[in-house]
């Protein structure tokens, strides 16, 4: 991945697979990988609720290039988590770029079990380097380098879940849309913690807000 900053078009609907490669200067087998994953979630996306049927043909700039970008504030981050990882978004986009890294793990947990098959198929037809755990993301108590969620919760409710990830010393990378200052604020309520806003270069709306030092706020 470049640590060049994309340009203003990137954030545009239009990108494409060869878009998306300038971008992030994936190999070909990255790309091959990822256009097979297109396939599988299509395919999936017509037999089980994954993701919007809308999104799927701006995948390229909605769901790929949103997941990857996380690797620019990251990049030497070897271990991952993404809670609520769903049909795979930002984790198995990550772990298509992590493949044939040395030591790179992605864990995928997913509480609904149909999600977790899907997953599990996709990981399994692309030799991903990735771990699926059917379980609910607070109930787990892993030690990676960088927590991480898209479209999995509120703030208040997503600082819960990754606690135990922040408490074993991961840095939260969490993708978060226009309304991220009220949720902020809301989870001030509950938590004490220290956060930064990046911008999305996927949609200049989003967000990507860094946590560290969760715990839970005083109580009056």
């Amino acid at each position: 991945m470049s640590d060049v900053p994309a340009p203003p078009e990137a954030a545009g609907a239009a990108l494409d697979a060869a878009g998306f490669q300038a971008l992030t200067q994936t190999t070909d087998a990255q790309l091959a990988d990822l256009e097979r994953f297109l396939e599988m979630l299509t395919a999936g996306n017509a037999v089980m609720n994954l993701v919007g049927p809308a999104t799927i043909p701006d995948f390229w700039n909605r769901h790929a290039w949103d997941s990857a970008q996380l690797l620019r504030l990251a990049p030497d981050a070897a271990s991952w988590a993404d809670l609520g990882a769903g049909a795979g978004f930002p984790g198995l986009v990550l772990a298509i770029l992590f493949k044939g890294r040395p030591g790179a793990t992605v864990h995928l947990v997913e509480s609904m079990a149909k999600r977790c098959r899907f997953l599990g198929s996709v990981a399994e037809a692309l030799d991903l380097p990735v771990v699926i755990h059917n379980k609910r993301a607070e109930d787990l108590s892993l030690t990676v380098d960088i927590v991480t969620a898209r479209a999995c919760a509120p703030m208040s409710r997503l600082l819960g879940y990754a606690r135990p990830y922040l408490k074993r010393g991961a840095v939260g990378l969490f993708l978060k849309g226009q309304d991220v200052a009220s949720e902020l604020e809301d989870a001030r309520t509950s938590w004490t913690f220290s956060s930064r806003l990046i911008e999305s270069l996927s949609d200049p709306r989003g967000r990507i807000v860094e946590v560290k030092g969760l715990s839970r706020a005083p109580q009056a």
